[in-house]
């Protein structure tokens, strides 16, 4: 039986946030009436001339910048000729044979390991109107009617096109994600997916392990998350590995994925670059690059997610989490970078940040904790003065409030008891209770153990620290 090899490439489309569109200063605003943000260039009526947007042709120049990529010196616009109803000139401007950015690549980690994939361009274009069907779920094949909406239409675009580096649908989505994190990390687009800010279209084939050639392709649209990206790919990869060792064989199509069946279907028989009648865009200039400027754009980047990972990892924090807190909201970095300045230790500083204390922001957005108090509260954890559960009710009150951790615990009552003779007092009131555990932990039953622990526990409404509620069991017990 044949092993088959996925091979999967991702095409991005990053919308821009500039004020104005591509070619014309109509406002780049979302939520608008329809129609409302349009004008004769966007709109493609005879004699309208296109200028290009310099925040737009910046903003290209950093993301191809931030992906390691090769900027050219100098670059062209093209006319991509097809007709759609919601593209208004029957052409799109875009770029073919000399993008803005080329050969660059994105570092990618998953599960501990790293994989380099191929950035083969970033090129800039202009985004399409908006079909709106009316009808059957708002889906075209079922709708009585569609309406038109080119508010979208001329908005600045990024499309970003990998190499054919990925090997698994679980690839495929931590590609996606560390190239979101990396676009809004830039601050040129939202990067929003519910929002369309940031489109995913996966190009995925299989062919034999060890083959050298690449097996039919098919492009999959349609997927607005990192789990329908994952899900789709997947499915996709199955399909047509069913579909070569039933005999068939796979067609180069465009697919749309189908969120509620969980799988795809065939939308249309895919384009070649031949199909769009490439040439050069007459009414644009062609664009220049000089060095100056790009070497003051490539100094102002920011920390990168992926610099920002190897750096949390440096200071020992897990693969998996490093990640995680990488991509995470600035401002929770920001608590985590304070946390460690005051003593805390990073690894269990990065489990709290990425784990309690966001899970409690996701119902109290607005918080009030400082790194600093963070460090308090995970220093009475390790010196015995809180429980772990205890400590997460404590941190719940101190993003509400902002008091101290040791405010917290002792206005809700929640300091562990660590004097050693009411310990004693309560642990030999349990063995006394209960002679039968006793008598099975000294035949060599070690488990019971954690039923006295548990009892002791009980007895001191959870207040007494475990650490020395063990301690103590032992001491009595061998005794």
């Amino acid at each position: 039986m044949t092993d088959w090899e996925p091979v999967v490439g991702i095409e991005v489309h990053v919308e821009l946030k500039t004020a104005s569109k591509m070619f014309c200063g109509c406002a780049v605003s979302f939520g608008e009436d329809p129609n409302t943000n349009i004008c004769p260039v966007c709109l493609g009526l005879p004699g309208a001339l296109p200028v290009a947007n310099a925040a737009a042709l910046e903003s290209i120049v950093r993301i191809g910048l931030a992906l390691h990529c090769q900027i050219a010196p100098q670059s062209v616009f093209h006319r991509k000729n097809y007709f759609y109803a919601d593209l208004p000139k029957n052409f799109q401007v875009s770029q073919f044979d000399s993008p803005v950015a080329i050969n660059g690549w994105l570092d990618i980690n998953l599960d501990g390991t790293s994989n380099r994939v191929g950035i083969e361009r970033a090129h800039m274009e202009e985004d399409t109107g908006k079909s709106l069907h009316q009808g059957g779920g708002g889906r075209i094949h079922s709708a009585t009617s569609t309406r038109l909406d080119f508010n979208r239409s001329g908005v600045p675009l990024v499309e970003i096109v990998s190499r054919p580096d990925l090997r698994s649908a679980a690839e495929a989505r931590a590609y996606a994600q560390d190239l979101r994190a990396l676009i809004a990390e830039l601050d040129v687009s939202d990067a929003r997916m519910e929002e369309g800010s940031i489109r995913f279209d996966a190009n995925v084939s299989v062919r034999p392990v060890g083959a050298g050639e690449l097996g039919t392709k098919v492009e999959i649209k349609n997927m607005n998350s990192f789990r329908s990206l994952e899900r789709a790919v997947a499915s996709e990869i199955e399909r047509q590995i069913a579909l070569l060792e039933g005999g068939s064989r796979v067609i180069q199509e465009t697919r749309h994925w189908d969120e509620e069946a969980g799988s795809t279907r065939s939308m249309r028989t895919k384009e070649g670059s031949s199909d769009y009648r490439y040439f050069t865009e007459p009414d644009l200039l062609p664009l220049v690059f000089a060095a100056d400027t790009v070497d003051r754009l490539h100094s102002d980047l920011p920390e990168l997610p992926a610099d920002r990972r190897s750096r949390f990892e440096g200071m020992g924090v897990a693969a998996g989490t490093a990640r995680v807190l990488a991509m995470t909201d600035p401002e929770l970095r920001r608590i985590f970078t304070e946390a460690v300045a005051a003593g805390s230790d990073p690894m269990t500083t990065a489990i709290w940040v990425t784990g309690e204390l966001t899970a409690v922001l996701r119902k109290t957005p607005s918080s009030k904790v400082a790194g600093v108090g963070l460090a308090g509260l995970l220093a009475m954890v390790k010196e015995g003065k809180l429980s772990s559960s205890a400590a997460k009710e404590v941190l719940t009150e101190m993003v509400a409030s902002g008091d101290e951790a040791s405010v917290v615990a002792e206005r809700l009552d929640l300091l562990l008891v660590s004097d050693t003779n009411a310990i004693e007092a309560a642990v030999t009131e349990v063995l006394a209770a209960q002679p039968h555990a006793v008598a099975r932990y000294r035949s060599g039953e070690e488990k019971v153990i954690g039923f006295l622990v548990g009892l002791v526990m009980r007895s001191t409404g959870g207040k007494a620290d475990p650490k020395l509620v063990n301690e103590t069991l032992r001491r009595q017990l061998v005794g």
